[in-house]
């Protein structure tokens, strides 16, 4: 996408880096625009569409489910078609079905729906992460996945406050309307402002067999296995978060609809602000070292609240206070987890983001309706799921102690 330079190649390259960076900042900001605003209507879903918490959660499940699938084929094939392509075919379908799900006449065709939105907002996602591994490396990456992260933070925090006052206004199928209407401005953003940054000699070339062959040589990568596991559990932390919040925060601790989304985007603002002061730390202390950092501090937050479900001392300040250190946390390991483990992998950057993202959506999609086994009224199972994943994300960096370069690129910063 050629710019006019004015006599001025400087100039054209900061209006250049300007536009790439707010297009990319767009495409991080629709899907968690996506997951979160609807989640103050839960309750009310469950009563107008004759269900359960897990049957409202499934419809959390089947978008995250379509997410981790569209990462898988949008990922390979920007690497072997190009980047600006995928990216703006997957922006149109996921405007259009986003639309859709407003007009969804039952929990069967919103869950089909939401897997579609899924699927094609994957490839915004999945590829704007493979583009920041086409124009930058190692701690400009890092900053740079920070400064996207903090950017499309302020999704999941606007989204409750939003979705809660919509919610109370005039129920829960506007909200949809409104993520159509900002999946339009991602597809126009996307439009104007993302080049192809995958030139052609760079490209795979094969077909569907060198799309299997790059995923599969990606995980042969020990360190980039490490990375990404501790990555994929650490959301799968947050998406047990993501889907017992509503029932959490409404019947266990008695909170009004407004008040819990209002405390949702407190902890979306928390994790926003901690990714990025690690986007400011991470050219002095690395971006392992924050990594480490973050997945500890996520660790022993959730097993404080694990232990106070289980011993049944679940006091309003407490847990909200513990909530916040867990978003601290989690805002150190974003950024950070992802860039070690797409820059063990330069050379199938695509492929690399698509399982990065896929097993991330994946996990989301199994344990978001489990946490509501137990009920409407109880915390158990959600504090429960956020331990236990957060456990397997600290132990799964072990493998990152174990630089297998298969790659036969530069060993990424050990963890």
């Amino acid at each position: 996408m050629p710019l006019a330079t004015n006599g001025d190649p400087h100039r054209a390259a900061n209006r250049l880096t300007h536009l790439l960076t707010a297009a990319l900042a767009l495409l991080s900001f629709v899907v968690p625009l996506a997951t979160d605003m609807y989640l103050p209507a839960f309750p009310e879903m469950a009563r107008e569409l004759r269900t359960d918490a897990s049957g409202v959660q499934l419809t959390l499940t089947t978008f995250l489910g379509g997410l981790a699938l569209g990462q898988l084929v949008f990922g390979p094939l920007s690497d072997r078609y190009g980047r600006r392509g995928p990216i703006l075919a997957g922006a149109a379908v996921c405007t259009l079905a986003t639309a859709a799900c407003a007009l969804a006449p039952s929990l069967t065709w919103l869950a089909v729906l939401r897997f579609l939105q899924g699927f094609s907002g994957a490839a915004g996602v999945v590829i704007g992460r493979a583009v920041v591994a086409d124009v930058a490396r190692g701690a400009a990456a890092a900053r740079l996945l920070g400064l996207l992260m903090t950017l499309g933070g302020i999704a999941p925090i606007l989204a409750p406050l939003v979705g809660g006052q919509v919610v109370e206004a005039v129920g829960w199928r506007p909200v949809f309307w409104l993520l159509g209407a900002a999946s339009l401005v991602m597809l126009i953003g996307a439009q104007a402002g993302i080049p192809e940054s995958l030139p052609k000699e760079r490209r795979q070339r094969g077909g569907a067999l060198a799309m299997v062959k790059g995923v599969r040589e990606v995980l042969r990568d020990r360190p980039y296995v490490g990375y990404t596991l501790s990555f994929t559990f650490s959301f799968g932390m947050l998406f047990c978060w993501i889907a017992g919040s509503p029932f959490l925060l409404q019947n266990v601790l008695g909170l009004s609809v407004g008040v819990s989304a209002f405390v949702f985007s407190g902890g979306a603002l928390i994790a926003t602000a901690a990714s990025a002061t690690g986007a400011k730390l991470v050219v002095r202390y690395g971006a392992a070292a924050l990594l480490r950092c973050g997945l500890l501090t996520v660790f022993l937050s959730t097993l404080a609240l694990c232990v106070s479900a289980l011993a049944g001392a679940l006091a309003l300040v407490p847990v909200l206070l513990l909530l916040g250190v867990v978003c601290a946390g989690f805002g150190l390991v974003i950024a950070n987890a992802a860039a070690l483990a797409i820059e063990r992998v330069p050379h199938a950057a695509g492929a690399g983001s698509a399982v990065l993202g896929a097993l991330q959506s994946a996990l989301g999609a199994v344990v978001a309706p489990l946490v509501g086994l137990g009920g409407e009224h109880t915390a158990i199972p959600l504090f429960l799921g956020m331990a236990a994943s957060a456990t397997l994300a600290l132990a799964f960096l072990r493998l990152t102690r174990h630089p297998a370069a298969r790659t036969g690129t530069p060993a990424a910063e050990p963890a």
